[in-house]
């Protein structure tokens, strides 16, 4: 596994997937989407084990995880260490986290990020594991808490401590100076939340990308490598909605310029202010091309509406 900075913490804490196929979202360019995950409940033996874990070191500086090796589980499951102090942890909040993680076989490092930069992610979202949301939400900045995540494709346990150091309360849908529309595009109309829908125009469609603001925000620009979250809503351009956050009742994050996602989304969002909302006009060579994924057929031009909510 990767250096466990932004991508691959993702990919080790998070269920994300491309929409309508249930694969990962990874550098094949997927579009957001989630995976149908059975949970599976941790046993009292699970707790136990998890309770036996030693974690040592000041909050702050990298701890030291020891056990008895081999370390497994039978599922994923979180515990707090120490209880911070400063503001409660909410959900929808986009939480600063420095981590160790070891491999539970034989306690070999898999990844250390206190002397890079923090990961992000978003308490409460959807695509993040169930035992991370439960055991975070309601703690307050400066807990430090302990998770052993299974992988049941690969049949490994990873031990993971992790401090969060920030939280930080982000925009719940576009905010910004509203943009008037532009001719022969798609026509955007919100509902009372800020869902998008669209009217396709009869219009040719694009060859080229667009991205076009709808409403432009006052917020930093989206730079290459940052994790950004998102509100978004995403069609074909016969007008088939094929997936959908808003529906989801949750935010969707991802490290932008990563290969995470499609190259419609990195070449059109990335320079963009948070706060912004943007239409994305997707054709085939960005999208994916003359390949069909899951609802979307081959040779489909995309479109979507992203509110880029926060980037850090």
């Amino acid at each position: 596994m990767r250096r466990l900075t932004v991508v691959a913490l993702a990919a080790l804490l998070l269920l994300t997937g491309c929409a309508g196929s249930g694969t990962a979202a990874k550098s094949t360019g997927s579009t957001p989407g989630s995976s149908a995950t059975a949970a599976v409940t941790a046993s009292p033996a699970d707790i136990a084990a998890l309770a036996a874990v030693k974690v040592d070191g000041p909050f702050g500086s990298a701890p030291t995880i020891t056990f008895t090796q081999p370390f497994t589980v039978s599922a994923t499951i979180a515990r707090v260490v120490a209880p911070g102090t400063g503001e409660d942890l909410k959900k929808g909040q986009a939480l600063q986290i420095n981590y160790v993680a070891v491999n539970g076989k034989d306690g070999s490092a898999v990844g250390n990020n206190y002397t890079t930069k923090p990961d992000v992610f978003v308490l409460g979202e959807a695509d993040l594991m169930t035992a991370i949301n439960d055991v975070l939400v309601g703690q307050k900045v400066g807990v430090r808490a302990l998770v052993a995540v299974v992988d049941t494709t690969n049949q490994t346990t990873t031990v993971l401590s992790m401090d969060v150091i920030s939280a930080k309360t982000i925009l719940s849908r576009a905010q910004g100076t509203t943009v008037a529309p532009v001719g022969g595009l798609p026509a955007v109309t919100l509902d009372s939340n800020g869902a998008p829908s669209v009217t396709l125009p009869a219009a040719v469609k694009p060859t080229t990308l667009v991205a076009q603001d709808l409403i432009t925000g006052a917020g930093q620009a989206v730079q290459s490598g940052q994790t950004i979250t998102v509100h978004y809503t995403g069609w074909t351009w016969d007008g088939n909605k094929f997936d959908s956050s808003w529906d989801k009742g949750s935010t969707f994050s991802t490290t932008i310029g990563s290969g995470e996602v499609i190259k419609g989304w990195e070449t059109g969002l990335i320079g963009k202010a948070v706060g912004s909302q943007v239409l994305l006009v997707v054709p085939p060579d960005q999208g994916y091309g003359t390949t069909a994924n899951g609802p979307i057929p081959a040779g489909s031009t995309l479109v979507f509406v992203v509110d880029i909510l926060n980037a850090s």
